[in-house]
C-alpha cells in the first residue's frame, strides 16, 4: 500500500515537470514571433514611457 503511495506521488511529479515544460516552451515560441523591429519598436516605446515617469 505505501509503494503506491510513491508511484502516485512519482507520477505527479512527473507531471508537474512535463507541465512547466510545455509552458516555458509556449512562452517562448511567442517571444520568438516577434521580428527585430517590432521587438526595437517596443523598447523604444518602453523607454519613453519610462522617461516620461521619471520625476
Amino acid at each position: 500500500m505505501q509503494s503506491n503511495w510513491w508511484k502516485v506521488l512519482g507520477l505527479a511529479g512527473v507531471a508537474s515537470v512535463v507541465a512547466t515544460g510545455a509552458v516555458i516552451a509556449r512562452n517562448e515560441r511567442q517571444r520568438r514571433a516577434y521580428s527585430p523591429d517590432e521587438i526595437r519598436e517596443r523598447l523604444h516605446e518602453r523607454h519613453a514611457r519610462a522617461e516620461q515617469s521619471r520625476p
